[in-house]
């Protein structure tokens, strides 16, 4: 009886054992080889001739089955050999990355034109080009062009954008030292969001600007930046305080300043997110030296 249910275990681990090793096949791990099993063939050993019970031959193709005390089954999380890499690491999807453009601002503003793309155009007065120094390490992005942008043709520049420009000098930067940008340029009717269908009509060249200028960080600002850039439905109260990712870049998505003209008991936890934003740049700038 006791060598029936030691034969019974090799034939369970030898099945086992050929289960693993065509699951890796499957995946085209090239690290091992099917194995064949005979059927049970009966022997005897000299010290049980006279019993009946019969022992499993297990063969295989270029090697045999291990032991199941010397050399464990392996596992499809243990490592290639010779690798540092996890066995299933190259099986991942790799995130996407910004692939970086030679594009310039000139050539993205003249195919933009004279826009008529979307219905904003009809109400607006200037198309908002993104400005500021287009070598910059960090951009900001928010939703669309208000009054004081509309009339101007500049981006943040009425009472949101004079509270912006206190907060880029207050972690160390000068307003022409970086990236100011919008994910609409044309002001929608009373300064509502724009729709996801004027959005997706003018995101597009923000990405192509983005590509352009490969900002060491971007602050998305309020929930439009938001959902468009980072492609989420996730609000600002949820995502702010930590960095994100677009294709590479890191994002810190943080208050609008329009909404903080409206609850200025916000300008904490929008302190908070710059104050993460200017350490990264720290850090960053540091490594590189």
């Amino acid at each position: 009886m006791a060598d029936q249910t030691h034969s019974d275990k090799v034939l369970s681990i030898a099945a086992a054992l050929k289960e693993h090793l065509q699951y890796f096949n499957e995946l085209g791990i090239e690290l091992v080889e099917p194995l064949t099993i005979t059927p049970p063939a009966v022997t005897r050993t000299p010290e049980l001739a006279t019993s009946a019970t019969p022992r499993i031959a297990v063969s295989e193709t270029k090697r045999s089955v291990p032991s199941p005390v010397a050399e464990p089954i392996p596992s499809p999380i243990e490592k290639r050999a010779g690798s540092e890499v996890a066995l299933f690491t190259d099986l991942r999807p790799q995130p996407e990355q910004l692939t970086p453009s030679q594009e310039t601002f000139e050539a993205i503003h003249s195919e933009i034109g004279d826009c008529t793309r979307c219905p904003l155009h009809a109400g607006r007065t200037n198309v908002v080009h993104t400005e500021g120094n287009r070598k910059a390490r960090l951009m900001f992005v928010g939703e669309a062009p208000g009054a004081d942008e509309d009339a101007q043709a500049r981006p943040f520049v009425g009472r949101a954008g004079q509270l912006l420009t206190k907060i880029i000098e207050a972690i160390g930067f000068k307003r022409d030292e970086v990236l100011i940008g919008n994910i609409n340029r044309c002001r929608p009717p009373g300064n509502r969001p724009p729709t996801a269908e004027e959005a997706a009509v003018c995101k597009p060249f923000l990405l192509r600007e983005i590509a352009s200028v490969q900002p060491d960080v971007i602050v998305v600002m309020g929930n439009t930046a938001v959902h468009n850039l980072l492609d989420t439905k996730e609000g600002i109260t949820r995502l702010r305080g930590r960095f994100h990712n677009y294709k590479g870049v890191p994002v810190m998505p943080t208050f609008h300043p329009a909404y903080l003209l409206r609850d200025p008991s916000k300008k904490r936890e929008t302190w908070e997110d710059l104050k993460k934003v200017r350490e990264f740049l720290d850090e960053r700038e540091q490594a590189k030296k």
